[in-house]
């Protein structure tokens, strides 16, 4: 169960993630007073034009309707009210910090914050201004802010002790329940928190249920369809945070689709490492092991092939939607199963080249890429991306549109470009998988096989040398036309190329070049003679007309003194 899943993915990361009511939270800009509210100045805490420094403060407040204030720290309308349409903001923002100071009366920060806001909002403007940041803060009040006593190290919302009376008396006052995630019975959340996630232009919850719509049921409403205690929301909520955070080492995102992926042991037990021979124990720590089960999953997109681990593994993949996270795929099994797949896949998608790559082998990134127009992911239909991954941790066939995508993108790029290697990897694979449990249909080898007598694969050998014989003769090249329609209607084509090559051949002075091509002619085009060029090749065999192509082209441009080849 997913819930479950990130749930006992925060137990064993509770001492790096946020306690029980907070959370990480990037605040842009500190405004630092003294214990009389005096205002000094604002700082800075952009570390990069996309990120700012983070810190763990109260958790943020859901705002599906009305306004509400979060604890001690929140947006420029919230904390500063500059303008007189924000007042209501920043009334309510100084509302929750006397709430705060109902708890902590003595507390020199919170004392310092109520004497800041009792100085007019004039007198505060007037402060701002002779500050260098506020021409800055002003056209960037949607940005996080927080206070700080100038000598302090910390944030004045980072101290716990301040907001955490706040966050109890909010759990007192639920309902109770038992949890459908713990088993145990507890207060219980009416609404699920939200979670940024790329591609959404607001924030969204994993879990929701819209009121009035056929999923209220025994008189319930909301989440309490759906019942899950306060802390254990707060647990997975806070876990799938992490996991979606702009730094986050577990997840991968592929146009509008983000793929998150961490690891857990079920005891402590020694992972064993292939690639060092000699065996680790670690803590039940699924970071320690994403860290290096990340380098095997991260092989499938980076196309680099890695150490195969010892553990349990989940994959789960979200898009945005309007308010909650789509849930797009989710995926548990063993890390020795998911390694077996990805190293399956590595194998099907090997095939002969003539040249060194710096990734040799063939991961999603590339395969996608090459798969769509220009090279832009983006132009591809989205579940693409999804239905190849599925193929990938499922051992199951490569998606056919992933097939005829790369059929176009060949044809389409053949006047500038000859068939890539990624293209004829991702040809033979699909058809190699498809037919993985027909004993009657012949493996597509790796590199050229003499013995394949496939008829779309020999016509593509036929054209490839047909080709190759006229750059050698006469330094140019068979039409790309005659190329697309040979993969297409044959027995069309093809005459005209023989009669092409049998008028360079006999024009041809250097005798032993021309004997060296008319062996391989005719050594492929007796294989064609018994049945004939056919009148058109269907699907998979204009696929494999390609594989032929790119099998012999390679095949001619290798040393023969030295037959050593590479795969890809």
């Amino acid at each position: 169960m997913i819930l479950k899943a990130l749930y006992d993915y925060y137990q064993s990361q509770s001492e790096s993630l946020p306690s029980f009511g907070s959370e990480f939270k990037e605040i842009e800009y500190v405004i630092v007073i003294d214990e009389k509210g005096e205002f000094k100045r604002f700082e800075s805490k952009r570390i990069d034009k996309r990120r700012c420094a983070q810190f763990i403060v109260a958790k943020a407040v859901g705002r599906t309707s009305g306004a509400k204030s979060n604890i001690l720290w929140d947006n420029g309308k919230y904390v500063l009210g500059l303008e007189d349409s924000h007042t209501e903001y920043n009334n309510l923002f100084i509302e929750k910090i006397k709430e705060v100071a109902v708890h902590n009366p003595d507390d020199i920060s919170i004392n310092g914050m109520l004497s800041f806001y009792d100085r007019s909002k004039e007198s505060r403007v007037v402060a701002f201004e002779k500050d260098p940041l506020f021409a800055e803060i002003k056209g960037n009040l949607g940005a996080n802010f927080a206070f700080q006593l100038e000598g302090d190290d910390v944030l004045i919302a980072e101290k716990r002790y301040l907001f955490t009376p706040l966050v109890e008396i909010s759990d007192d006052t639920a309902p109770t329940g038992v949890c459908l995630i713990t088993g145990e019975k507890g207060p219980l959340v009416r609404l699920t928190s939200a979670t940024p996630i790329a591609g959404c232009t607001s924030t969204a919850a994993l879990v929701g249920m819209q009121i009035n719509s056929g999923y209220d049921s025994y008189g319930k409403e909301q989440a309490y369809n759906a019942p899950i205690s306060v802390k254990a929301e707060f647990a997975y909520t806070s876990a799938l945070k992490k996991l979606l955070d702009k730094e986050s080492k577990n997840k991968v995102k592929i146009g509008s689709r983000t793929y998150i992926f961490w690891g857990k042991s079920e005891s402590n037990k020694s992972l064993q490492s292939t690639e060092k021979d000699n065996s680790i124990d670690e803590d039940d720590d699924p970071n320690e092991k994403v860290g290096r089960v990340s380098k095997l999953f991260k092989g499938i997109w980076s196309g680099e092939i890695k150490t195969p681990l010892t553990d349990n593994f989940y994959i789960l993949s979200l898009a945005p939607n309007t308010g909650r996270i789509s849930v797009v795929n989710w995926s548990t099994r063993t890390l020795n199963d998911f390694a077996d797949k990805i190293l399956e896949h590595f194998k099907d998608m090997e095939i002969v080249r003539n040249f060194d790559l710096d990734k040799p082998y063939v991961g999603i990134y590339p395969i996608l890429e090459t798969a769509a127009i220009g090279g832009k992911i983006s132009n591809l239909p989205q579940n693409l991306s999804d239905a190849l991954l599925d193929s990938v941790i499922n051992g199951t066939p490569y998606p056919v549109r992933l097939y005829a995508s790369v059929l176009d993108r060949i044809r389409a790029d053949l006047p500038k470009h000859y068939v890539y290697p990624v293209r004829a990897a991702i040809l033979k694979a699909y058809l190699n998988r498809k037919y993985k449990n027909n004993k009657n249909m012949e493996k597509i080898t790796i590199m050229l096989d003499k013995t394949y007598n496939n008829i779309g694969y020999l016509c593509g050998r036929l054209a490839a040398v047909l080709q190759k014989f006229q750059e050698d003769a006469d330094g140019t090249s068979i039409r790309t036309k005659y190329l697309c329609a040979a993969s297409i209607t044959p027995s069309v084509v093809f005459p005209d190329m023989i009669r092409l090559y049998l008028h360079y051949s006999e024009k041809l002075s250097n005798e032993k070049l021309r004997r060296y091509y008319e062996k391989i002619v005719w050594e492929i085009y007796n294989q064609i003679i018994p049945t004939g060029f056919p009148t058109k090749l269907d699907f998979e065999d204009q696929g494999r007309f390609f594989i032929g192509y790119y099998h012999q082209r390679i095949d001619l441009f290798t040393k023969k003194e030295d037959k050593t080849v590479k795969t890809e």
